[in-house]
């Protein structure tokens, strides 16, 4: 791409995207696979559950402080990339590091949970994510039908 021997790549709409565009100065078009029915539960934060069990309350501490740094991201992302910035000066540059941000609180929502709080992963969401990675990604056909086997909301804020 930097070098115009290829027209498109995989990458995260909010990063690499962004990277590019500061490489080359040019426009870059993120072609998501969201606009083409494909929502699936990219990201999340991972707990060995014999950890968990001693440290329900750390969790649930984590993820309440988690979620209010990302709500406030979302509200004032131009904030968030100055905080950034002023603990990682090489970060990134400003400008796009904010189309960046407004790109990464986008994705904060689900398809079928738009008015929860990040982090909040709904059930049907993830029933399809199974279902697609069981199909195209070699997951065992025993997941199908069983999301609550792979995330919990439990511990996050009510």
């Amino acid at each position: 791409m930097i070098n115009a021997q290829a027209d498109c790549l995989l990458g995260y709409v909010m990063d690499q995207a962004i990277k590019l565009q500061d490489a080359t100065h040019k426009d870059v078009y993120p072609i998501r696979f969201a606009d083409y029915g494909v929502n699936m539960v990219s990201s999340g934060i991972i707990v060995q559950k014999d950890w968990l069990k001693g440290h329900e309350e750390v969790t649930r501490r984590f993820l309440r402080a988690a979620q209010h740094a990302m709500e406030d991201a979302a509200k004032d992302p131009a904030a968030a990339v100055d905080a950034m910035l002023a603990a990682k000066p090489k970060s990134g540059v400003r400008d796009t590091a904010i189309i960046g941000m407004k790109e990464t609180a986008r994705l904060y929502k689900g398809p079928d949970n738009p008015n929860d709080p990040p982090l909040k992963v709904g059930a049907k969401n993830m029933a399809e994510t199974l279902a697609l990675l069981v199909q195209y990604g070699g997951l065992d056909k025993s997941a199908e039908g069983k999301p609550t086997g792979y995330y919990t909301n439990a511990y996050l804020p009510k």
